[in-house]
């Protein structure tokens, strides 16, 4: 069975994470509770012409995917798999708009085209010219997840060499309102925002797009290989510990082998105790890290915490900023990811060099 490894990774984020080492230029905004992207130039990447009708989410997508290749030193790639959960939202909100400000009549079409889920990987395999397998999965806050799974089995059962996997979303304005009116965002008006220390339900909001490279063989460029992803869609604050135990023991390791843990604390107080519980009896003697102070909460931000381990794995470093506790490890060669969102939807990917 074949092997999967990253190797090459691009990243888009509320971050300035291209043009950059590893997170030197980080910020941490205490004071919003709805990050924007950090834009790269876009007509670097795309014709203007073009760019002018794309999402937001679309052109993040091309960009993220066009460094992730450049950084694999791949020109083409058998497969194109991508994960998102509100996919171009931007695009369903005008389009909505329109059909109500327009009584229904006179509609344009580009709206709805370029607002369906699969646009993104539509998008690059159009640039790319590739005309191999192409799905796009929308499940949640799993959504990269499932599609880092696939690309995984195909791998491994030699049906593709090479896959172009990502996670992309993006904020648009009406929906935004609506997830402050359901309580899914943190109230305005309630900063600061500390998400290791917070006291109110709600999560701070995020968008971006991160794309890897994920190939058969190692290269010059691997980052680290996938050694295995889990997804359970419901688990109890006390069946955690033993699921990752368990989830672990399928690759013959245990906690004490696991050299850093990703948690995604999203500052949502109802829901913190999954990650604390952890952090501070399990995972006590662990570097724990934390990442969406950075990226804020999306349904794909768990792309932005694999290109985050991947970068810690090929570095040999942990950025202050991300840090949850002091432990320090002499080597970072596993690294155990875990996310779930509002209790449902729990991952694990476990990486390694």
């Amino acid at each position: 069975m074949k092997k999967t490894y990253i190797n090459g990774v691009g990243c888009i984020s509320t971050q300035k994470t291209f043009d950059t080492v590893f997170l030197e230029e980080a910020v941490v905004n205490h004071n919003q509770n709805v990050f924007a992207i950090i834009p790269p130039v876009y007509k670097d990447y795309i014709s203007p012409a073009a760019s002018r009708r794309m999402a937001k989410g679309v052109k993040n997508g091309i960009v993220a995917s066009a460094l992730a290749m450049k950084d694999a030193n791949v020109e083409k790639v058998d497969a194109i798999i991508t994960g998102t959960g509100l996919g171009c939202i931007e695009d369903s909100e005008k389009f909505l708009k329109s059909i109500l400000d327009n009584n229904e009549e006179f509609l344009t079409p580009t709206s709805f085209i370029q607002s369906t889920h699969n646009t993104v990987g539509a998008q690059i395999a159009l640039l790319q010219q590739c005309k191999g397998y192409n799905f796009t999965y929308v499940n949640g806050a799993v959504s990269f997840e499932s599609a880092l799974l696939d690309a995984k089995m195909q791998i491994e059962e030699d049906e593709v060499q090479s896959v172009l996997i990502g996670g992309v979303d993006e904020n648009g304005d009406y929906t935004t309102a609506l997830f402050k009116l359901n309580g899914r965002i943190k109230a305005d008006n309630s900063a600061p925002y500390d998400l290791l220390n917070s006291t109110t339900p709600g999560a701070v909001y995020g968008e971006g797009a991160s794309f890897f490279v994920l190939e058969n063989k190692r290269k010059e460029t691997t980052y680290a290989e996938v050694l295995d992803i889990a997804i359970v869609n419901t688990l109890e604050e006390n069946e955690i510990e033993a699921e990752i135990k368990a989830f672990l023991k399928s690759s013959n390791l245990e906690i004490s082998d696991v050299d850093a843990l990703v948690l995604g604390f999203d500052g949502n107080v109802d829901f913190e105790n999954y990650y604390r519980n952890l952090a501070e009896n399990a995972f006590a003697a662990t570097p724990v890290l934390y990442y969406k102070h950075l990226s804020g909460e999306y349904d794909t931000a768990s792309a932005f915490a694999l290109w985050m381990a991947s970068k810690i794995i090929k570095t040999q470093e942990i950025p202050e900023i991300i840090r949850v506790n002091s432990v320090e490890k002499p080597a970072y060669n596993t690294i155990l990811l875990y996310n779930q969102l509002n209790g449902k939807n729990h991952s694990f990917t476990l990486i390694s060099k």
